[in-house]
């Protein structure tokens, strides 16, 4: 796929910084695009709407890919639900119209597995949206995305407005947000392993019970299936993106106590919250159109970890 339609194109990758929009501009650079805008946060808060209506109204970008939003793990959607409901819906309520109205010809919005109900049949199908109530531990969160996907279809229908939604598994990659309390599990792992290791700590302690099941994709192959998605997804319904690749919890900290060369024994609080016993998605639709994932978790694991300094 030459992705050329793209070439000299205006593309927003909004979140340019974060895990997945960094990703989307190393795939975009790696074939040789040469228009992507990219504004950082002090330059253009995307909650602010007037200040995004006037950056579209300026720049005119043909392309955009909605990639920033406030994320994190269990703990911190269980404890900051305001936060991750209204800077969601802030994000979301500012880019979107202000691109429809400025005439962008194509926006990928992007979601997350966790949009699905908590007690969903497995694989994850795009069709059981909202037929069940969601997850607990994350549904601000996941209400914040599924308004996006609704405002997404709704331009859709409404205004002829060519605005798909992708819906990601589980992330990992490079400018992963890293903090103990907050993060996701994988970088909330690296972390704890790291900080165990430099104190010759000969334990490590995790949430939960080690027993949900979870599926993980590197950020790299996400912005390939967005470019895959930019070419070729022309629909308003949603599209799942995942890797297939299920670890339990149990077992991925296995894999990131490798990654870091670390031997220890491995310890579950099971006074914290496992959240959704299983997330595996059906992602035959983006499968069907020639994309799958590449990269291998244990050898990515062991770059972040070398970067991390172990």
């Amino acid at each position: 796929m030459s992705f050329e339609f793209l070439k000299n194109s205006k593309i927003f990758v909004a979140g340019h910084r974060g895990l997945v929009g960094s990703a989307v501009v190393r795939a975009l650079e790696s074939r040789g695009h040469s228009g992507i805008l990219r504004k950082t946060r002090s330059e253009l808060d995307l909650r602010d709407g007037t200040a995004v209506k006037k950056f579209f109204e300026s720049e005119r970008p043909e392309f955009v890919v909605l990639a920033a939003a406030k994320v994190g793990g269990i703990g911190a959607n269980s404890t900051y639900p305001v936060e991750f409901l209204l800077e969601n819906l802030q994000i979301q309520n500012s880019v979107i119209p202000a691109a429809a109205n400025a005439g962008v010809k194509k926006l990928v919005f992007l979601g997350s597995s966790c949009i699905y109900p908590k007690n969903a049949k497995y694989p994850l199908t795009e069709d059981q949206l909202l037929t069940a109530p969601f997850e607990p531990t994350n549904e601000a969160y996941a209400l914040a995305k599924v308004v996006g996907i609704k405002l997404c279809e709704f331009y859709s229908k409404q205004y002829s407005k060519n605005f798909i939604s992708l819906m990601p598994t589980n992330l990992y990659g490079p400018n992963d947000y890293y903090d103990l309390e907050n993060s996701h599990v994988i970088p909330a792992m690296l972390l704890k392993v790291m900080k165990a290791k430099e104190s010759g700590s000969k334990t490590v302690t995790f949430w939960g019970t080690g027993k949900p099941l979870r599926e993980f994709m590197h950020s790299d192959d996400l912005a390939d299936a967005i470019l895959v998605c930019l070419e070729k997804y022309n629909s308003a319904e949603l599209i799942n993106i995942g890797s297939g690749d299920e670890y339990s919890i149990a077992d991925l900290a296995k894999v990131v106590c490798e990654a870091c060369d670390f031997k220890a024994e491995i310890i579950w609080d099971q006074s914290k919250p496992d959240g959704t016993m299983r997330k595996v998605m059906d992602s035959s639709k983006i499968r069907a159109m020639g994309w799958s994932p590449k990269r291998k978790m244990a050898e990515e694991l062991r770059k972040i970890a070398d970067g991390m300094g172990h």
